[in-house]
């Protein structure tokens, strides 16, 4: 039965038309089991009723006609239960209806079974028999792993259905849901620049005339470096350095010793630029799309992106013309299969108000450059085409990863209501800045911004903040095709002491594996977040974690606010090592600043709370840290069983959830106890919501992006400790982070902070 049940899965799928994928299936299953009618309703939620949808054994005359009540007969009865219902004499049943329509009163044996997708019954898919019996269980199995093998086809399905939808001239409204990107609220027209001309639809074409199509590539990729560098360019002030060097792989690949040799040997082999470019580059993709890292998958991306626009350039000179280009007048979410880096630089960035990738994660090069420009982003909204979002409107939200296509009133105007409050509201909050974080009772926070992103705002925001609580500095190693050198890290970090020379610099040795893995370091593992990253990757290899240390230490010499944080600790052991090795690297840089006449002061050093396990050794741990530093995202995570970047589980996410409010209420009660320095430095500590429960825990220094810094500040100088206190009382009694969100979003809406309950949610 798996070999039929893979065939008619595949065959469904290949079928364009959702009718006409049904009644195949209706059509194979009775062929398949052997029984004398299939059929398949559908779920219309408008009516509250299933529509017989596909058949093969009742009336043909009744598809699209019949519809059955959610309450009514055996169908409604399956919807209801949510389960099979296997009944050996179906007209005897009590819930058994007569619809005269169907003409199937001859058939006694039923088995039905509901179709779900994502806890939602889509409709309910039924064998009949002209015999009395009950189905077997082999039969019963069978059908139900049908159920859910298609239930993310016909899903899909009405999607598309959905989006090409026209009634009285106005697009079906639909919800999509893809991963977080960038922070923030958008609503645009959607646009798709994709390139018309691409290597995917080039026919290969044959060529003798081998320098001429040789001269044609050189010219083409000389275009486009000119291309990169303008684009790079274009946003030298939209984004910080680190940031820029995502362009200097796309240089990489324009070098004639990367692609350039390759393509110019199949020129010679006698094939035309454009298709020996086409061969070479798809060769190449093949090989990133099969490594298991995400990090590397995303780079099959960039290389399509690249080669796309040799082959505009390469057909430009063929021809003779100029490249097209499309022009944008009005606000805008930039809509692709893939957004590239080159494709987000070049779109006028004063149209731009979002990014909606149907591909890509939190990863790919146009997360990143979005978060350091502020844009808010969705990746990986899977199962829709660019072209059905094409000149839809289009809401967006980066909070949550939620996207609304064809809004109708009431969710159009709430949202726009939504856009206005937080703009109103960012100019309230940005003309109390300087002033203290504090509560309305005078309990004072300390407000720390993490780093290594998006510097440039970072520094505009420096007067808000007391210093840096995360540095990450796997960011400039991400970005690179090789290990930055000791003399590189040390001048990156200077960079940071010079903008912050009296305030606390917390720098976090390298966290990579996991989301985070690196191009040229591939980590190949079942479980990348259970396996080789953050520390226990940089002790296996002490000459990088020395390296790193050596010029963390160089860049702070002089300076006495250099602290240091050890991420992914599981275990005492690991924390004892790292600080042998640290203390190595800092008595090879205190001898050398000794003789130049400089002093090294001893940093502090801490780690990250993020595996479960730490919690229960904090006893342990504190005695031999200076600090604690709460990463919320990975703990959750870990806590709840989570991946965040899955975007089947994304909705489980979430550090409103009771248990991982208890877990961070017993360490801020523990640090407390023991009198050491805590920081929470997770995305819980910018949610309005998770800085009122953290304050009221007894934390007293959150970190945060820069983007939050200031809407924090806000939250605590509108409240009072003793309320937060109470409300911190109810959420770790409630059930559900449903309870929780309700009770803390009912605060501060009591406290006229209702427009920032938006990114708690």
């Amino acid at each position: 039965m798996l070999a039929v049940l893979k065939r008619l899965v595949q065959e469904v799928a290949r079928i364009p038309h959702l009718e006409q994928a049904l009644l195949h299936l209706t059509t194979q299953v009775k062929q398949a089991v052997g029984v004398d009618s299939c059929s398949l309703y559908l779920a219309d939620y408008d009516n509250q009723a299933f529509v017989l949808r596909a058949t093969d054994g009742l009336s043909v005359n009744a598809i699209g006609k019949v519809s059955i009540g959610f309450a009514e007969g055996l169908i409604g009865w399956v919807g209801q239960r949510e389960e099979p219902v296997n009944i050996e004499d179906a007209p005897k049943h009590p819930r058994f209806k007569v619809i005269d329509e169907v003409q199937e009163e001859h058939y006694h044996a039923f088995l039905g079974t509901p179709i779900i997708h994502h806890r939602r019954v889509l409709g309910v898919l039924t064998m009949q028999q002209a015999k009395k019996r009950k189905f077997s269980e082999d039969e019963e199995a069978f059908l139900v792993t049908l159920a859910a093998q298609i239930a993310l086809e016909i899903a899909n399905a009405d999607m598309r259905g959905a989006l090409n939808f026209e009634h009285s001239g106005t697009a079906q409204q639909r919800r999509l849901n893809g991963i977080a990107g960038s922070p923030g609220l958008a609503i645009g027209k959607g646009v798709t620049p994709e390139l018309a001309t691409n290597l995917r639809n080039w026919s290969l074409r044959r060529s003798t005339e081998h320098e001429q199509e040789i001269g044609f590539y050189r010219k083409a990729v000389e275009q486009t470096r000119e291309q990169v560098r303008s684009l790079s360019g274009e946003l030298e002030d939209a984004i910080p350095d680190d940031v820029r060097a995502i362009f200097q792989l796309y240089h990489h690949l324009l070098d004639a010793n990367s692609l350039g040799r390759e393509v110019e040997a199949m020129i010679k082999q006698g094939w035309d630029a454009a298709s020996s470019l086409k061969q070479v580059v798809e060769d190449y993709a093949a090989r990133f799309r099969a490594m298991e890292d995400s990090y590397m998958q995303e780079r099959a991306i960039d290389i399509i992106d690249l080669s796309d626009r040799i082959l505009v350039n390469i057909l430009a000179l063929v021809e003779g013309t100029k490249p097209s280009t499309s022009t944008v007048s009005e606000p805008s979410i930039l809509v692709a299969e893939e957004v590239s880096a080159t494709m987000l630089a070049e779109f006028p960035r004063e149209f731009l108000n979002g990014i909606l990738s149907i591909k890509g994660s939190n990863n790919s090069h146009a997360a990143i450059l979005a978060r350091a420009m502020g844009v808010p982003a969705v990746m990986g909204v899977q199962n829709v085409s660019p072209s059905l979002l094409n000149e839809k409107l289009i809401l967006l939200d980066g909070y949550s990863g939620d996207v609304v296509v064809s809004p109708q009133g009431v969710i159009l105007e709430e949202f726009e209501q939504l856009v206005q409050e937080e703009q109103v509201l960012a100019e309230r909050i940005d003309a109390e800045a300087g002033k203290p974080a504090q509560t309305r009772d005078g309990h004072a926070i300390t407000l720390l911004i993490n780093a290594g992103l998006s510097a440039q705002s970072e520094e505009f925001l420096a007067s808000d903040a007391k210093g840096i609580g995360l540095y990450r500095t796997e960011i400039p190693f991400m970005l690179r095709d090789r290990f930055p050198s000791e003399s590189e890290q040390i001048a990156l970090y200077k960079r940071i002491f010079k903008a912050q020379p009296n305030a606390e610099v917390t720098l976090r040795t390298l966290d990579v594996g996991g989301d985070k893995p690196l191009p040229y370091f591939p980590i190949i593992e079942e479980n990348p977040f259970l396996g080789w990253r953050g520390v226990r990757m940089t002790l296996d290899h002490p000459e990088i974690f020395l390296v790193q240390v050596r010029a963390m230490l160089q860049a702070s010499i002089g300076l006495k606010n250099l602290q240091i944080m050890l991420p992914m600790v599981t275990s005492v052991s690991e924390v004892i090592e790292a600080k042998r090795l640290i203390g190595q690297a800092f008595h090879e840089v205190s001898e050398e600043a000794k003789l130049q006449g400089n002093t090294l002061y001893q940093p502090r050093v801490g780690i990250m709370l993020e595996v479960p396990s730490v919690l229960y050794q904090l006893p342990q741990l504190a005695k031999l840290v200076d600090f604690f530093s709460v990463g919320s995202n990975d703990l959750t995570q870990y806590l709840l069983a989570v991946d965040r970047n899955n975007p089947r589980v994304a909705e489980l996410f979430t550090s409103y959830h009771p248990a991982v409010l208890s877990a961070l209420n017993s360490i801020a009660k523990q640090c407390r106890a023991m009198g050491v320095p805590v920081t929470v430095c997770g995305e819980f500590a910018g949610e309005p919501g998770g800085a009122l429960l953290l304050m009221a825990m007894g934390f007293t220094k959150l970190s945060m992006s820069a983007h939050n810094l200031r809407k924090i500040k806000w939250v605590m100088r509108n409240i009072v400790l003793t309320d937060a206190q109470a409300v911190l009382e109810h959420a770790l009694q409630a059930d559900t982070h449903l309870q929780v969100l309700e009770s803390t979003n009912f605060y501060l809406e009591s406290r006229g902070l209702g427009g920032l309950v938006r990114a708690g949610n």
